[in-house]
């Protein structure tokens, strides 16, 4: 597909690496010469200097014969008016804007079709979204939902000492008291790999497990990873996901302070944010700052800062200090190798999430028919769970899975039939209108359902 991507901050560079991976045409347009050339060397893509809110600058990009024009420069209103401009020049143009601002979000979705909008993103939102999701179920290191929450797949470390450390993959329903669960994916050594009967786990591994969401209830709490229910919750950083971050926190319940360095920014907050939150001006990498304001008595801590070192040691700080639960926000992905067995809980980057949803879209377009409908990135972007319903044109319906020949290094995790969720094994089989979880750690895409197939 050709694909113009506007913008050369984070989500901009996020996305495009994402989707030049996949093998399509991208055509990289900014302002900033040197930026752009820069990108030129970095990634295999096209690049046109100028304002993609101008006709001039879109016409050089070839929007003309362009499939999709993405709009993630860090103004609300260029990004906007580059989708008009867009939609103006190709009227059958696909187009995204990432829309930040919080006072934009209902009339954009009331107007989006007068607006050109294909589909909107929103880093900070998606970002407290997920955290929202992790402090639902404190201890895990990840959460994703399928098949409209009856199916989760979440991220455990298997600690020092666990009933899991030593088992092998075949022992592991006896090792769970008869509970079915399957293990999707290990993260090992900064390497994720689908297990075999033959695996075995250990300590430190990180494993991507899925059931049910009546077992997966059991099994955390059976490892003790199950913490108990949150109450309080500090943030540092006062940026947007925090905003957003704090309203879904409040309306369930949860007593939230904020600590933000820039005073400007505190009366910003205390203005639109409900009058029980506290907000305290002061520098939240500071150990005396976070001693002082109860850090060691707060059931989860969520450092969302722009830099991540602070973010790190901040969350390291509350390990120190026993905070059951903390979350860390983590811009440059490329670290997540280096920190991601340090103690800093669970790691969400807003761009990531982000850009994943971008790469689904596209999915969807290039394959209308047996696109997934859900796409995340688990074990820091090194495998993809994806969420498909069988239809018309799905092959092997009917069929045995252990008749089925699936493509190397792909895993049906998960059958949904009639609102009731089973684990499969060689004599399952899936049916019209069936939800199919699907793991994969390959290097080439899946596009659709029947690409699982040899």
């Amino acid at each position: 597909m050709n694909i113009i991507v506007a913008g050369d901050g984070k989500v901009g560079q996020a996305i495009t690496r994402l989707l030049s991976q996949e093998g399509h045409d991208i055509v990289m347009v900014d302002t900033n010469r040197d930026v752009m050339e820069d990108n030129l060397q970095q990634y295999d893509v096209m690049t046109v200097v100028g304002n993609s809110a101008t006709m001039a600058t879109l016409q050089e990009a070839n929007v003309e014969q362009s499939d999709l024009f993405i709009a993630a420069t860090s103004a609300d209103e260029i990004n906007i008016l580059s989708c008009l401009t867009a939609r103006k020049l190709n009227p059958f143009i696909h187009t995204i804007a990432r829309v930040r601002n919080p006072e934009y979000t209902q009339q954009l979705y009331m107007m989006r079709g007068d607006l050109g909008l294909s589909s909107i993103i929103n880093p900070e939102r998606e970002g407290a979204q997920e955290i929202l999701r992790l402090l639902q179920l404190p201890g895990v290191l990840k959460r994703e939902t399928f098949a409209r929450g009856r199916v989760e797949i979440v991220e455990i470390r298997i600690p020092e000492k666990s009933i899991l450390d030593g088992v092998y993959i075949n022992n592991l329903t006896h090792a769970l008291k008869g509970r079915k669960v399957l293990v999707c994916v290990v993260s090992r050594n900064g390497k994720a790999f689908i297990p075999t009967s033959e695996t075995m786990l250990k300590a430190g591994d990180h494993i991507f497990v899925t059931a049910p969401v009546a077992v997966l209830s059991y099994v955390l709490k059976k490892l003790d990873v199950t913490q108990k229910k949150i109450r309080h919750a500090m943030i540092i950083g006062g940026g947007r996901v925090s905003y957003y971050l704090t309203h879904a926190l409040v309306d369930a319940g949860i007593h939230v302070k904020i600590i933000e360095k820039d005073l400007a920014r505190c009366e910003h907050l205390a203005e639109i944010l409900p009058d029980e939150v506290a907000i305290i001006h002061a520098d939240g990498s500071s150990q005396d700052v976070l001693d002082s304001e109860g850090i060691a008595e707060t059931d989860a801590l969520v450092t969302l800062t722009g830099v991540d070192e602070q973010n790190v040691i901040a969350s390291m700080y509350g390990n120190a200090q026993g905070v059951a639960h903390i979350v860390t926000k983590i811009n440059r992905t490329e670290m997540t190798g280096m920190i991601e067995n340090l103690p800093i809980g669970s790691m969400v980057s807003p761009k990531e999430l982000c850009s994943a949803n971008v790469v689904q879209y596209v999915r969807a377009m290039q394959n209308q028919a047996g696109a997934a409908i859900t796409l995340h990135r688990i074990a820091n972007g090194r495998a993809e769970t994806l969420e498909f319903v069988i239809n018309e044109c799905s092959r092997h319906i009917g069929e045995p899975l252990k008749k089925i020949r699936l493509k190397k290094n792909i895993l049906i995790s998960c059958i949904t039939h009639r609102g009731k969720t089973t684990i499969p094994d060689g004599n399952s089989s899936f049916e019209l209108g069936d939800t199919v979880i699907v793991v994969t750690n390959r290097e080439e895409p899946i596009l659709q359902f029947n690409d699982i197939f040899a």
